[in-house]
């Protein structure tokens, strides 16, 4: 198999968890420089002694949500491949009752984080041969559904943003691909509930639902093609799930 992305730099947010572990994970075997972004330097440091390749490794603490914290700690980087994975759902609640606090987080986060990162790293982006900006959408995104009004309006967000980035790279080397999955089992839903460990794995009962690893394989292969090939969106959904409303769950 080809090595398109070898000694490229890629910086990853929300490389901590779930979608955003498992790219790091998948993309040491291509032979890549990882620069690792989250808030919590401790569980920073806990994954690059995972990953065991420290000298391809760089952890920075940071979060997305500050825009002068990602200035000053993003704007001196060289980066050939970014992958917006840092985002959340907050709250599961008719819009009435939803709670504000936790509305801001979720827009802060899923798209003015997701901003601030990709206005900083493009400049050079763009002066490259070859680079690449994937950001993690979600099935919501397209499809809305009742009690997640905010977290869907954001990945629905995220989607837009991606088609005019997209178009704002025009003429340049820049790929632009959004990634729309369905139902993963991460510690997505444990965040939404608030720890509630019953509620989170309801979700996904009666089905096998997508792992992070599934969505960090179909990254990988999206970022491994020719410089003239451009994915620009992918759906992926576990074979069980069709849409948020078709989700066929086997009763035992």
């Amino acid at each position: 198999m080809k090595n398109f992305i070898k000694k490229k730099r890629v910086l990853i947010t929300g490389a901590t968890s779930g979608i955003g572990e498992a790219c790091a994970k998948n993309l040491l075997a291509y032979d890549v420089e990882l620069v690792l972004v989250a808030r919590d330097e401790e569980k920073l440091q806990m994954l690059q002694n995972k990953l065991q390749s420290k000298k391809n490794i760089t952890i920075l603490s940071l979060d997305v949500r500050k825009q002068k914290e990602v200035t000053k700690k993003l704007s001196d980087l060289d980066i050939d491949i970014l992958i917006n994975s840092a985002g959340l759902a907050l709250g599961f609640e008719a819009i009435d009752e939803g709670n504000s606090l936790q509305w801001d987080e979720m827009i802060d986060t899923n798209i003015k984080g997701l901003l601030y990162v990709t206005k900083i790293l493009i400049p050079k982006m763009k002066k490259k041969e070859s680079a690449h900006i994937v950001n993690i959408g979600s099935v919501a995104g397209k499809i809305a559904y009742p009690n997640g009004a905010v977290y869907c309006a954001t990945k629905a967000a995220v989607h837009s943003l991606g088609e005019s980035i997209n178009a704002d790279l025009y003429a340049t080397n820049v790929k632009m691909t959004t990634i729309a999955p369905g139902a993963v089992k991460t510690n997505f839903s444990n965040i939404r509930f608030g720890g509630d460990h019953t509620k989170a794995e309801a979700v996904y009962n009666g089905f096998e639902p997508l792992v992070a690893e599934d969505i960090a394989d179909a990254i990988v292969s999206v970022l491994n093609t020719p410089k003239h090939v451009n994915i620009q969106y992918m759906d992926i959904m576990p074979t069980a799930q069709r849409n948020p409303y078709l989700i066929y769950k086997e009763v035992k």
